[in-house]
């Protein structure tokens, strides 16, 4: 018998986000440029290491998520501000308490100094030592799955969760680099091996996102408060929300532009 396909309609680019540093601060974006068999521009450049975690920027494997200060384990992290400024080069960290840092990234005693920062804003949270580490120069990027070049997330899903469940749930929480509005909810879960058109790019769908903790965190408050991975197994019998895919052709890529899987 032939595999049926879910029909996904043509979508809309509602928000695009990159997250430089791993686990901390998502920023928005108008416009990217995505480069043919790349990863996402500015996304999960950089990681903070939670003790060593074995990566080797002359070997760069896929290294678990809890080798680094992420969501998933520590919730304070929500509670870090960080803005990436790629013409300076420069990071600029806040936090409630606590004086702001700009990080000059190539200068080793300033990624000492917002070491030392970090591990104090984060305090009995982390077990350190803490360490920032660059994955710039390299065809890795720190992510959750080593296939996953790039994601999206179907707001109508989203919503879906929303009705079944009786509270809001911020779209932030899944950390994802393209919001898609127009899909109809959860045909991303049949998205694997598919084509995508975004812009002027396309894409290639790997797998439904298996969704963890981190998306237990509130964003705005960093505390830990809805269960939000066994809620979504309860409701729909997996964890999924949100689809990774790789870059087949480059192009860029704005908000408002069409969305079509086929």
């Amino acid at each position: 018998m032939a595999e049926t396909r879910i029909p996904a309609a043509d979508g809309v680019v509602t928000a695009l986000w990159r997250h430089p540093v791993k686990g901390f601060t998502p920023e928005p974006l108008d416009a990217v440029d995505l480069p043919t068999g790349g990863w996402f521009p500015g996304d999960r450049m950089f990681a903070v290491e939670d003790g060593p975690s074995g990566f080797d920027r002359a070997a760069p494997e896929h290294l678990p998520k809890q080798k680094f200060t992420v969501l998933m384990r520590t919730a304070e992290v929500a509670g870090v501000r960080t803005r990436w400024d790629e013409t300076a080069r420069t990071l600029h960290a806040a936090a409630a308490g606590q004086t702001d840092i700009s990080v000059a990234v190539d200068d080793p005693d300033s990624r000492a100094a917002f070491e030392s920062w970090l591990a104090a804003v984060l305090g009995d949270a982390v077990s350190g030592p803490l360490r920032l580490v660059s994955a710039e120069g390299l065809d890795h990027r720190f992510m959750d799955h080593p296939l996953g070049r790039i994601s999206l997330l179907n707001l109508a899903s989203v919503r879906d969760f929303e009705a079944r469940i009786g509270r809001p749930i911020d779209p932030r929480r899944f950390r994802a680099n393209v919001w898609v509005e127009g899909w109809p909810a959860w045909s991303e879960n049949d998205g694997a091996d598919r084509d995508l058109t975004l812009g002027d790019a396309r894409l290639r769908g790997v797998k439904p996102i298996v969704r963890c903790a981190a998306t237990h965190v509130d964003p705005d408050t960093a505390e830990r408060d809805f269960d939000l991975v066994p809620a979504l197994f309860e409701q729909y019998g997996h964890r999924w929300c949100g689809l990774y895919a790789t870059l087949a052709a480059g192009g860029m890529v704005r908000v408002g532009d069409r969305v079509e899987m086929t």
